[in-house]
């Protein structure tokens, strides 16, 4: 039973998260990914969106001293940082470690990744209900920010226990659920199935973000119809759009549709993201490491493959740069 004290923990935590979410979208975590680089450029359009870090794993943050995976800025408030790990005492320790930097820390249930898998982290957690709801009590006592989880539908078609397991991570002390509407097995293949997520927000009392497939302001809107979920969580469509986000904020919050950015626009944002990744990593690591952006940023354009399998290859700074400047002429 719980004491006066952490009754009103709850309910402060329960405030703190609702200010947090109230833009209704968040960037998703992705390993490898949303690293502050990505965060700083889908800030300067989405002021108020939660933001996630890549996932953290507690064993690598027992280990080190000093990490530039977590370091943030001021700008970059409200942010959720991700951890993973399937051992309590780690856990906890991670979550004391991070509790100073972050708003809310989340814990990451459903990465599909086979190596994370086999580490007993990640999705294989939605097979042991019990140590996931351990993990939540530990990151739990060793933070006072909200805690979230992050989980699919199930590890397989036949093992759909999302709503159960959602129950029982609520029960563990969660107060934030975001879920990817697929399952393990399926990683990022068909379709993300919002329509199940309803059951889950009918079933828990914590607010629920809807993930998987939100790749535009429609596709947003049709989610939070469908799924009735309290908000979206965008993941590989921030890879090539920074504006995203801020724009499905916006019309969340006014009904208003922006445009998206033209090609020239984006190009533009993915030469401020080159840059900016270079002064983190080094000319050579910064260029190699956005090539998992270019398919992104030039989604959708005439002879897109042709041009990715030239780009993808060059490591010289001045003809990435040229070549970006010869695709938007080509585009007219």
């Amino acid at each position: 039973m719980l004491n006066s004290q952490q009754n009103l923990s709850q309910r402060k935590n329960k405030d703190r998260v609702m200010q947090l979410i109230k833009s209704k979208v968040s960037l998703a975590p992705m390993a490898g990914i949303t690293d502050f680089v990505l965060r700083e450029q889908i800030r300067k359009y989405a002021p108020d969106a939660l933001l996630t870090t890549e996932m953290i794993s507690s064993e690598y943050l027992a280990q080190a001293r000093g990490s530039v995976i977590t370091n943030i800025t001021d700008l970059e408030h409200p942010i959720n940082f991700q951890i993973s790990g399937h051992k309590p005492h780690l856990m906890n320790a991670a979550a004391s470690r991070l509790s100073d930097k972050a708003d809310m820390i989340d814990i990451n249930m459903g990465c599909p990744v086979n190596k994370v898998v086999k580490g007993q982290d990640g999705a294989s957690l939605m097979r042991n209900p019990s140590l996931a709801a351990d993990l939540v009590k530990a990151v739990k006592e060793g933070t006072d920010k909200p805690v979230s989880v992050k989980f699919r539908l199930g590890y397989t078609a036949d093992e759909m226990n999302y709503v159960e397991f959602g129950q029982q991570m609520q029960e563990a002390g969660a107060e934030f659920i975001t879920i990817h509407a697929r399952t393990r097995s399926q990683f990022y293949s068909g379709q993300a199935d919002w329509a199940k997520i309803k059951l889950l927000k009918e079933n828990v009392d914590i607010p629920v973000f809807a993930n998987g497939d939100v790749t535009s302001v429609e596709t947003a809107i049709k989610c939070m119809e469908i799924s009735g979920a309290d908000g979206v969580a965008v993941g590989r469509a921030s890879m090539g759009d920074p504006t995203l986000i801020g724009r499905i904020a916006h019309y969340f919050k006014t009904g208003e549709l922006v445009s998206p950015p033209t090609l020239a626009e984006k190009v533009s944002m993915l030469k401020t993201h080159l840059d900016e990744e270079i002064k983190l990593r080094g000319e050579l690591v910064g260029i190699k490491f956005m090539r998992k952006f270019y398919p992104f940023y030039i989604s959708g354009i005439k002879n897109a493959a042709k041009f990715r399998s030239v780009i993808v290859l060059e490591e010289n700074y001045s003809r990435i740069i040229q070549l970006l400047e010869e695709l938007v002429k080509s585009q007219g």
